[in-house]
């Protein structure tokens, strides 16, 4: 059976369930988990955020002209620096920034755009060209290179699906919807014994590997508490889980997890502004954690969605567009607000250029956070300067 193939079966983990035959769970467990202080967090916001009423241009005239139904006012945004300033809800956003502790990166997209969400979010998770199809995701594939033996706890997803920037030929993240109730105990010993088949030994040894990650993952959660107090929300428990797994030393190197509900073609105001307070909230939250327990320096959090939206309002929204905002939060960067205002003047068939492609991002989060050659993993942008 083709190796790959069978790890899509029987490799996911999800919603606290394992979905591998009993007998594979006899292989002994053996401790693989990676060794480094350094790990990135990505909060994903599915949907196509609108970052032209974000991160806002309030003092250009064309950002009123074209959105006279959803533009701001200038006495609505805040924590303003040379002509932008933050929607009115992220209030821990500008606060984060205020610190020192944010940068903001301008007009990130790539070229050619593709305004599928399906489509967009697959070519930001495998960090492919628009029109290269690629089956490992970018951070799967540097976690191959980085784990010796499969270790199945070096990324988290948190989220009640897969993601795709996460799958690698070795299965070494695992998908978890609720930390608290992820146990998996051992099977009996078989008596019974395995063929000599290369595949079936191959997924033994992930079979144990899995014991022994979710065996770590509640060792971490029972050496660790929340120091802050979290919102009620997805998102907020989450992030509430991630900031336990890295202060119980779980040493994941990356941690994923996502907030839904950003495709504004209608009351794109109040979704937006009730969309923001949730993120904002809960990120605040989890910075706050992170800075009490003398973490923050080794976490960097990365804040994206697949794209914009287009730059003239529809009436009451907006539509799929092309480049918008990326934040990063933490990790010593240096709390900038790189590339340039977006050019309203200058659009492409009513979109923003992008100025900054996201790979480029990329980039510097594996060679300046995770000592890491990227160009190892097929990304050919040269880093982003200036983020850290």
């Amino acid at each position: 059976m083709n190796r790959r193939n069978f790890l899509s079966l029987t490799g996911t983990l999800t919603g606290g369930s394992l979905l591998l035959p009993n007998f594979l769970f006899s292989y002994a467990s053996q401790k693989n988990l990676i060794i480094g202080e350094q790990c990135l967090v990505f909060v994903q916001l599915n949907g196509g955020n609108d970052g032209l009423n974000t991160f806002i241009p309030f003092n250009d005239p064309l950002y009123h002209e074209y959105r006279p139904k959803i533009a701001l006012n200038k006495n609505e945004v805040i924590s303003t620096t040379k002509g932008m300033g933050f929607h009115p809800s992220l209030k821990g956003f500008a606060q984060m920034q205020q610190n020192g502790d944010l940068s903001v990166i301008q007009n990130v997209g790539y070229p050619e755009p593709n305004r599928s969400h399906f489509r967009s979010q697959e070519i930001w998770q495998t960090a492919s060209d628009s029109n290269q199809y690629i089956n490992e995701g970018w951070l799967g594939r540097y976690l191959d290179l980085q784990c010796v033996t499969h270790t199945p706890t070096a990324g988290i997803n948190i989220d009640s699906i897969d993601n795709l920037s996460l799958k690698g030929d070795n299965p070494n993240s695992i998908t978890v919807k609720d930390p608290d109730r992820f146990r998996i105990k051992k099977a009996k010993e078989e008596t019974e014994i395995l063929s000599e088949n290369p595949s079936l030994d191959f997924v033994r040894k992930i079979a144990g590997s899995v014991v022994e990650g979710s065996e770590e993952i509640q060792k971490a959660l029972a050496k660790s508490t929340a120091e802050t107090t979290y919102p009620k929300t997805a998102l907020g428990k989450n992030l509430e889980w991630i900031a336990r797994l890295v202060k119980g030393n779980l040493n994941s190197k990356v941690y994923y997890t996502s907030q839904g509900g950003y495709d504004t073609h209608d009351n794109q105001l109040v979704i937006q502004n009730n969309k923001f307070k949730e993120l904002d909230s809960a990120l605040f939250s989890f910075y706050q954690d992170l800075k009490q327990a003398h973490l923050l320096q080794n976490v960097t959090i990365v804040v994206f969605s697949e794209f914009g939206r287009r730059v003239k309002d529809n009436g009451n929204g907006t539509d799929h567009g092309t480049a918008a905002p990326m934040f990063v939060i933490g990790g010593q960067n240096q709390g900038k607000v790189i590339g340039n205002n977006p050019n309203l003047s200058d659009l492409s068939n009513g979109d923003l250029k992008y100025q900054i492609d996201f790979r480029s991002v990329y980039a510097s989060l594996l060679k300046e956070k995770m000592a890491f050659d990227y160009h190892k993993i097929g990304l050919k942008n040269a880093p982003l300067q200036g983020l850290f």
